[in-house]
């Protein structure tokens, strides 16, 4: 099983070989309310770390989601695109975003662990 890390603009990654999936947290959903649209970037779109990558919108705001990893983007969840809502529902699961084939791997290790990021959420409330 991969290990699952996560960014302080509340993404999460999980690396499977030189393949990693991002998401946005269950954090994040609950700061954003009622997903109502969602835009995964397209395959071949080459993204850097800390750079946008896709857009959720909610009832309450737009945010842009940024790539916690550089790389090369593989595939965009096509379902979340047609059922935004699903991201409320299973963000850290089913409602990935997108697949990148990962540039490089220590990126990955800047990344916090779970108790490192509920800390972190702990302490930064918005």
């Amino acid at each position: 099983m991969s290990e699952k890390k996560f960014s302080k603009k509340h993404e999460w990654v999980s690396l499977d070989g030189e393949t990693a999936t991002v998401g946005i947290t269950k954090h994040a959903t609950e700061m954003l309310g009622d997903i109502v649209f969602v835009e995964v970037p397209e395959p071949g779109k080459s993204v850097e770390k800390d750079g946008q990558a896709a857009v959720v919108e909610s009832t309450k705001a737009a945010s842009d989601v940024y790539s916690p990893i550089s790389g090369e983007i593989l595939e965009g969840n096509k379902s979340i695109v047609d059922d935004p809502g699903n991201v409320n529902s299973d963000p850290e699961g089913a409602s990935w975003f997108f697949k990148i084939k990962v540039k490089d791997k220590s990126e990955f290790d800047t990344l916090m662990n779970k108790a490192d990021y509920d800390k972190f959420c702990a302490e930064n409330p918005s």
